[in-house]
């Protein structure tokens, strides 16, 4: 297997040409349904392959009333069928919820169907609570046996051998699927470093480790028949609009789903409130402030000047980013103000 579209771009460091990518968690706004949501997912797919985001990748939760997106695989078909170029893929599968066999059953129908476009994301989190794991009938040994799964996986997608009678993934055998590694701390950052896999880190939610874990990824990393230098993917969320003001609105819609977690009792994706202060206590004021740190909010200037330091940080090979907003035409008009800076015009001064 290779890489696919994971090339390497080089140093980031004053270079602003870097892919955008789009995650989904195909978001369940109130007074929504699933219909609902799924329809704007493909609806969002179609622009962001229009405006040139490299690729869409759908996470994989379960027991959340407001995410859509817990038959990950069947959601993928679903965008791919409705799209021709965007590569379409996990951001992703929890592993762990999952029999290896299976996943390489299902990837490899996806790249049957739709072939050249279809990346596999790999998480080892159960993606729920553990009341639900136990439901979804897997062990709850918390991703501990993550690499040995990973290593069967991977077993699966190889080309066939011709002496073997071990079980076979048909279709997925011999099969070009991209495998990332996806995290929000150091272990599968040091393990994707290890294997020279690509790598993908949930800035989105866990921003105070990103900088560690890319460190780690490239100082751990080994060339490998994948890659011969790292390529790290950073997820970030990006709430755009004409102005500040309008944006600032906008998320609030984010942060009361993040200060539902912190409560543990999550909902849908509510509208947007004049004062979120009056939501929240400090601790739970400074608890979602913490989740969201690296979330960047604003005009297009002002989220461009916030794309520019947040690079320069990170030296990302790319970005992929999620946008849960409440009105799906304000979802829309964010990543089109995004897809402004697809081709390098981030490099142009204000």
């Amino acid at each position: 297997m290779t890489a696919g579209n994971a090339e390497n771009t080089g140093n980031a460091k004053q270079r602003y040409d870097i892919p955008l990518s789009v995650l989904d968690l195909c978001p369940i706004v109130a007074g929504g349904t699933p219909a609902d949501a799924l329809r704007n997912t493909l609806d969002l797919a179609q622009h962001a392959e229009q405006w040139g985001f490299r690729r869409y990748w759908i996470a994989e939760h379960h027991n959340m009333p407001g995410i859509a997106s817990s038959a990950t695989s069947v959601v993928i078909g679903h965008v791919a069928g409705g799209t021709s170029t965007i590569r379409v893929g996990s951001g992703g599968i929890m592993l762990p919820n999952h029999a290896p066999l299976m996943i390489a059953e299902q990837f490899g129908t996806l790249e049957s169907l739709y072939p050249g476009r279809i990346d596999l994301g790999l998480g080892r989190a159960p993606g729920t609570d553990q009341t639900t794991a136990r439901a979804l009938r897997r062990d709850l040994r918390g991703g501990l046996e993550f690499p040995e799964l990973l290593d069967e996986l991977l077993g699966y997608l190889h080309p066939p051998d011709l002496h073997s009678n071990s079980v076979r993934a048909v279709p997925g055998e011999g099969l070009d699927i991209p495998v990332w590694l996806l995290g929000s701390s150091d272990f599968s950052a040091e393990l994707a470093g290890r294997l020279g896999m690509p790598f993908a880190f949930a800035s989105h939610f866990s921003p105070e480790y990103t900088i560690p874990a890319l460190e780690i990824y490239r100082r751990s990393f080994q060339p490998s028949a994948v890659l011969d230098k790292p390529y790290a993917m950073v997820g970030i969320n990006v709430i755009a609009s004409d102005s500040d003001e309008k944006a600032e609105w906008l998320s609030t819609s984010l942060q009361q789903h993040s200060l539902n977690l912190v409560r543990g009792r999550p909902q849908q994706l509510q509208p947007p409130v004049e004062n979120i202060n009056e939501l929240w206590n400090e601790y739970e004021k400074f608890a979602v402030a913490r989740k969201l740190n690296a979330m960047m909010v604003g005009s297009p200037k002002t989220v461009k000047r916030k794309l520019r330091a947040f690079l320069d940080n990170t030296q990302a090979d790319e970005l992929i980013i999620n946008a849960p907003i409440y009105f799906h035409a304000d979802r829309l008009r964010s990543y089109e103000i995004l897809s402004q800076y697809i081709m390098g015009s981030l490099d142009a001064d204000e």
